[in-house]
């Protein structure tokens, strides 16, 4: 897929494994709490008749917490916040890495920020800690993708409001393989001919963790299987009492996971990390490599011509990846809750905010009106599609006692050590534990 290349930073992960989005340390920005996004225009937005004077409401400097790279993309409505209402937005940047626990740490005493931008996985931690206070979207929630509102949602309430949309697809070089395919058994025999032929080396690349495995880029397969790992609360959200991983469908799984391993099938290689995944896709040593957005501008700069394709079945369900979404968040001690609330709402919800992100960042767009334009990208429109089918990684805290164990049982299926049915029980057994202290 070639063309005008997407704008994509490379800042957003840490190495290729998407599953330190889990950890916290990635770099975020962007466009906030919506109780006035409305109809936005691509113009910042005209100021209300008869507005409180927000100076007078508390302190009149508001200050966010943001990342160097998505600073730049700030400016322009701060700036027009500050000339509309004479209160200034400061732009601190801060080391994404730990600024989450600092967040929880500093609210409490005061000292933390009025705003932070961050992952939706964050939410979960933010409300249980009490540091970030929900807002009010009313209707305009509907000018969002549906998914990203979703992945803001905490308890029935909304506590973010998102900007863009972060997931994997499968990248396919057209030169090796011409037609997409629908399934992961097309997939994996278009791989082996592309092999047998002396197209390539390796008929499928996806990135394993030495340690972890990753459970991130593989949950669309499990997910196909119909397994999940939560199942669902009265309000939608993700009901921890409710831990379904261990399931029947989890076990055929984990079955599936030894025959594509090392002692089966080798689809999947316990030895072939992430870095080394990409290194032989961009080598043009294999037709496929499971993936997300950051690794697509080195495979640009290489002149591959590639396609974005959807994420192939691997059982009769839909292949549902995690989906990311970034957003900001207000703070529960804001020394300036309603100009803060009005920065957020009636500025940062623009399409003027939303458009300077994604040009900063390369993500598609939470906001519709911004996504629409975004999508002229190829690229950009078929990760974007792909993860309106997504589901929003879970951000309630039991999900950080999953990680570790769904990651380790999936490596050692994968390298063919134990049987998969005790493996997977033993982790479900194992995680059930941790959740319940």
């Amino acid at each position: 897929m070639k063309g005008t290349p997407m704008k994509v930073q490379n800042t957003l992960t840490s190495g290729t494994s998407r599953r330190v989005f889990t950890a916290g340390a990635l770099s975020v920005v962007a466009a906030l709490a919506l109780s006035a996004c409305g109809g936005a225009s691509a113009t910042a937005p005209a100021t209300a008749t008869a507005k409180p004077d927000l100076k007078s409401a508390g302190a009149g400097t508001i200050t966010m917490w943001v990342d160097a790279e998505r600073s730049p993309a700030l400016k322009d409505i701060t700036a027009k916040f500050q000339a509309d209402t004479g209160i200034e937005v400061k732009l601190v940047v801060k080391d994404f890495a730990a600024v989450r626990d600092d967040f929880i740490t500093q609210v409490p005493t005061g000292k933390g920020p009025d705003l932070i931008v961050g992952p939706h996985d964050w939410v979960g931690k933010f409300v249980q800690n009490g540091v970030i206070a929900p807002i009010e979207l009313g209707d305009k929630s509907s000018a969002f993708q549906d998914s990203s509102i979703k992945a803001m949602t905490f308890n029935g309430s909304v506590y973010g409001v998102p900007y863009a949309i972060e997931n994997i697809a499968l990248l396919r070089n057209t030169d090796i393989v011409a037609e997409s395919a629908a399934t992961l058994d097309e997939v994996v025999a278009n791989g082996k001919k592309a092999v047998a032929d002396g197209k390539a080396k390796f008929p499928f690349l996806v990135g394993m963790d030495p340690k972890q495995g990753d459970p991130y880029h593989l949950y669309p397969l499990q997910a196909s299987m119909g397994s999940q790992v939560f199942g669902q609360a009265a309000d939608g959200g993700y009901d921890p009492k409710q831990l379904l991983i261990g399931d029947a469908a989890g076990v055929e799984f984990a079955k599936k996971l030894v025959a594509w391993g090392d002692a089966g099938e080798k689809i999947i290689n316990s030895n072939i990390t992430g870095d080394i995944a990409k290194e032989k896709f961009l080598a043009g040593e294999s037709p496929y490599f499971l993936t997300g957005p950051w690794n697509v501008p080195d495979v640009q700069k290489k002149g591959i011509k590639f396609a974005v394709d959807a994420l192939p079945t691997a059982g009769d369900k839909p292949a549902q990846p995690f989906i990311g979404v970034n957003g900001f968040f207000i703070s529960a001690k804001s020394a300036n809750a309603l100009a803060t609330n009005e920065f957020v709402t009636n500025y940062l919800t623009s399409e003027a905010a939303q458009d300077s992100m994604y040009k900063a960042g390369g993500r598609p767009p939470a906001l519709k009106a911004s996504f629409d334009k975004a999508a002229s990208d190829p690229v950009v429109e078929a990760f974007g599609k792909i993860g309106a089918t997504g589901v929003p990684m879970p951000a309630i805290p039991e999900m950080s006692a999953v990680w570790a164990d769904w990651g380790a049982t999936e490596l050692a299926l994968i390298k063919g050590q134990g049987d998969p049915a005790a493996e997977w029980a033993k982790m479900a057994a194992s995680i059930k534990a941790k959740i319940a202290g």
